[in-house]
């Protein structure tokens, strides 16, 4: 338990700061959710334009460095590719 003013602020903020990384990072994965469900639906194009979307999502939660960013570019990589062969 925190026992002084400063540890007590720097509990809340942890909290706070957890329940928003936490939300951005489902976030993050309903996007990938969203472009391998097009991607098994076999509609390139809608694949391809939930692709486009959730690029922006993916870069800047990687931004934040709620997700590495090695990650996002492996999993926009990986998506693509799929969508590609996709033919």
């Amino acid at each position: 338990m925190a026992n002084t003013a400063q540890a007590r602020k720097r509990a809340r903020q942890n909290d706070v700061q957890r329940e928003r990384n936490m939300a951005q990072r489902s976030e993050y994965r309903t996007a990938v959710k969203k472009v391998r469900k097009a991607i098994l639906a076999g509609d390139k194009s809608a694949a391809q334009a939930a692709l486009n979307l959730s690029m922006s999502t993916m870069d800047s939660i990687a931004d934040k460095k709620i997700v590495h960013k090695n990650k996002a570019a492996r999993q926009k990589s990986r998506l693509s590719a799929q969508i590609k062969a996709m033919a």
